[in-house]
């Protein structure tokens, strides 16, 4: 790329509609968990206003969404490219991803509302990492990401993650709906957070839901550990050199494909099920921060110093 402008102004700018949609997403955060509460009320005259704080909160977190993109179209004016060159850059497409997958998949599938709390909750802690954490001031991309599959790569990338997040969040949802110690105990915790979970969708759904976002997540996650390689290929002419990147990406689709297969062939379901799910969007998160913060490699584009 040659005689790239950067406008570190409007990446003040783009910074600023972040911080704007973290405050939001932090009142869609409290109205969720307000709802939450008044659905497990056993106050019929509370229960029966539950669903106007539900509408108030998904405003909220639509609204928050609209101002984060915005944020991250911004930052890509100010780059005069895709913005994501970097892990603050990563995080803030990603997690707008993220938000804008689960609001559109609302109006197809209703039983996934009940984890807007874990979603929003999740883009409000990413978002902090970015701007306390991650941030860097604007810069030109290394040699090695300019080239056309960087679109490819990373694009895909960003929405198998967004899809293993909700499944993630489904998890957590099946494993506190089944949880013994809050189903058969009825002391001062365990009481109202079971009312709380009571009003969730039944196991076997969470499960269901789960497993479906977790199968287009990896089949998004093959296609980007394909695309890697050819990447890999034309940037440095070997398709595969066990760099740390290339190493965790397919430790990742190991651990998703043994997931579905334990699913689909040795009736692996319940807790186990779930546990998998979540180990393997852990090595996710592994991948994108211990290994771009503490690894080297060809891979490695933190953008921190």
């Amino acid at each position: 790329m040659t005689n790239v402008v950067l406008n570190e102004g409007l990446s003040q700018y783009s910074r600023l509609f972040i911080y704007l949609a973290m405050a939001i997403y932090t009142f869609s955060f409290l109205a969720y968990a307000l709802n939450l509460s008044r659905q497990a009320s056993e106050d019929k005259s509370v229960r029966a206003v539950a669903s106007r704080t539900e509408r108030v909160a998904l405003v909220l977190l639509i609204v928050s969404a609209a101002i984060h993109g915005a944020g991250v179209v911004m930052r890509a004016i100010s780059v005069s490219r895709v913005p994501w060159g970097n892990m603050y850059e990563f995080s803030i497409t990603g997690s707008f991803v993220i938000v804008a997958i689960f609001i559109a998949a609302q109006f197809f599938v209703r039983d996934i509302k009940f984890i807007a709390i874990l979603v929003s909750g999740f883009a409000l802690l990413v978002l902090g990492a970015a701007t306390t954490i991650f941030y860097v001031e604007v810069k030109s991309l290394m040699p090695a990401l300019q080239n056309y599959w960087l679109y490819i790569h990373v694009s895909v990338a960003v929405l198998a993650t967004a899809f293993f997040n909700i499944a993630a969040a489904l998890s957590v949802a099946f494993l506190f709906k089944s949880s013994a110690f809050i189903t058969k105990r009825k002391n001062a915790i365990a009481k109202p957070l079971g009312r709380v979970l009571a009003v969730f969708p039944a196991e076997n759904k969470l499960e269901k839901l789960a497993y479906r976002f977790n199968i287009i997540g990896f089949i998004l996650w093959t296609f980007t550990l394909i695309a890697g390689a050819i990447w890999a290929e034309r940037a440095w002419h070997r398709y595969w050199g066990w760099d740390t990147k290339e190493v965790w990406t397919f430790i990742i689709w190991t651990l998703y494909a043994g997931y579905l297969h334990a699913n689909a062939t040795r009736g692996w379901s319940g807790k186990r099920s779930a546990w998998l799910s979540l180990i393997g969007f852990a090595a996710v998160i592994f991948n994108f921060t211990i290994v771009n913060l503490f690894f080297k490699g060809l891979h490695v584009y933190s953008g921190l110093k």
